[in-house]
């Protein structure tokens, strides 16, 4: 296949993506109950979103055009993909690089999110059947030429430790941030809301703490957040809940609620599931530069920043990390 025939594959993925057949209807069914974090309204979300910012025709053409390499031939190397599994098809963007960049593809993916993915892959080869082997999902990943592997802190160790000799890109645990200045409209907060709770706040591209000024009046947050009362019946996150609200209780520390999230004062970037965490600042010009320095943060989210409501809405030029993918591929 030339470029011109991926771009079109791609477009196909996206059209067919969008739709609503009793296949796909099934496919997304069988997610929900394989993983029960993938709610039918997420797995809609994510689908949504990589439709319309990565399949959609302009924008392949715009982020392709940026890339001339992709026109040219290359001897194939073998590509190895660790997925991760905390959002629906959050290892998506990485196969779609690894697919316009025409290398062998080798996926581990994760248990949690392994039905949609798998899926996409059918349907790839059920439509290019010559473009089958170019892509293969297997339980350990060998002999292969580079890789890229995303996973918590941990596992990152465990990465570098064995493929440092091979060229790679290694992602770990990040996160992102707000920041409030205590003159956001109404529909800026609802905005934020869905930066903070899309995918029950599972993703590095979700706010997991807001820095606001001295006297900050968290009511109005607090109602925007209401937005998503709902998922406190989801009895997952509903667990979550109860024990945060019962370690705060327990230990007398101070929060605020809304009877569907928890608002705690932290230091840390990253909050538990279903907390978000808060802290003050005086000097916005010196956040502004504590945050640029933070290695943990993967998006910044305010009105200076991605707007509100965009996090989880990234374009094909929004790579993990901020390593361009695309660019590591075409360069083996």
């Amino acid at each position: 296949m030339n470029i011109a025939e991926k771009e079109a594959a791609l477009v196909r993925l996206g059209q067919y993506l969008a739709g609503n057949s009793t296949e796909l209807t099934a496919v997304k069914e069988r997610a929900y109950l394989a993983n029960g974090w993938f709610t039918p309204e997420f797995i809609d979300k994510s689908i949504d979103s990589i439709c319309r910012y990565y399949l959609e025709p302009a924008a392949l053409q715009a982020w392709l055009r940026q890339y001339p390499a992709t026109t040219a031939d290359r001897a194939p190397k073998k590509v190895g993909i660790v997925v991760a599994g905390n959002i629906p098809l959050v290892g998506f963007h990485d196969w779609l690089c690894g697919f316009i960049s025409g290398h062998h593809i080798k996926m581990k993916l994760s248990s949690k999110d392994e039905v949609l993915m798998r899926h996409i892959l059918d349907k790839m080869t059920e439509w290019y059947p010559e473009q089958a082997e170019q892509t293969e999902v297997l339980e350990i990943l060998k002999n292969c030429d580079a890789y890229i592997a995303t996973g918590s802190n941990n596992s990152a160790r465990y990465f570098n430790y064995y493929f440092s000799k091979y060229p790679h890109i290694i992602r770990h645990n990040r996160t992102s941030a707000a920041i409030l200045t205590g003159r956001e409209t109404a529909a800026e907060l609802e905005a934020l809301a869905d930066d903070v709770m899309l995918y029950f706040g599972l993703g590095c591209r979700n706010v997991t703490k807001v820095m606001v000024p001295e006297g900050y009046d968290f009511e109005p947050l607090l109602k925007a957040l209401g937005k998503y009362d709902y998922l406190a019946d989801h009895h997952k996150y509903k667990n979550n809940y109860d024990y945060n609200l019962a370690l705060f209780l327990l230990n007398s520390s101070a929060y605020l609620t809304n009877g569907s999230i928890l608002l705690h004062e932290a230091a840390s970037l990253f909050s538990p599931l279903s907390v978000l965490h808060y802290g003050y600042y005086k000097d916005i010009q010196q956040l502004r530069e504590d945050m640029a320095a933070q290695a943990d943060l993967q998006c910044l989210v305010g009105q200076q920043f991605t707007p509100f409501g965009k996090a989880q809405q990234p374009s094909l030029s929004d790579y993990a990390d901020g390593v361009d993918t695309l660019a590591f591929l075409l360069e083996l």
